[in-house]
């Protein structure tokens, strides 16, 4: 899972980038066109995702290797889980919240 995200990860960011720096959005409007295409909310939520899994798996090991007591353990597991699923879910609606409700 680390693996398959981190190059989900290295191939889509430098595409982002790209795009990002070459509309250099300065104002609302344009954050608005550059995001209405699906390809680019798309492969953002994929990014997310995967950064999101990406950190999951890696403090899952880090806590695995490092913290000891099972209640503290669990209780930093589900407090990072809680985080980035929120996290996911919140980008979800930035990024298509407005289109589900209009029917776009």
């Amino acid at each position: 899972m680390q693996r398959a995200t981190a190059l989900l990860l290295a191939l889509a960011v430098p595409v982002l980038l790209v795009y990002f720096l070459a509309a250099l959005p300065l104002d609302f409007a344009a954050w608005q066109a550059l995001f209405a295409p699906l390809w680019s909310r798309v492969l953002l939520m994929l990014s997310g995702v995967a950064l999101a899994l990406h950190a999951w798996v890696g403090m899952h090991d880090i806590f695995m290797d490092y913290i000891h007591p099972v209640g503290m353990r669990l209780a930093m597991t589900l407090t990072v889980v809680v985080v980035l699923a929120s996290s996911v879910v919140w980008l979800a609606a930035v990024l298509f919240g407005a289109s589900i409700g209009c029917g776009t």
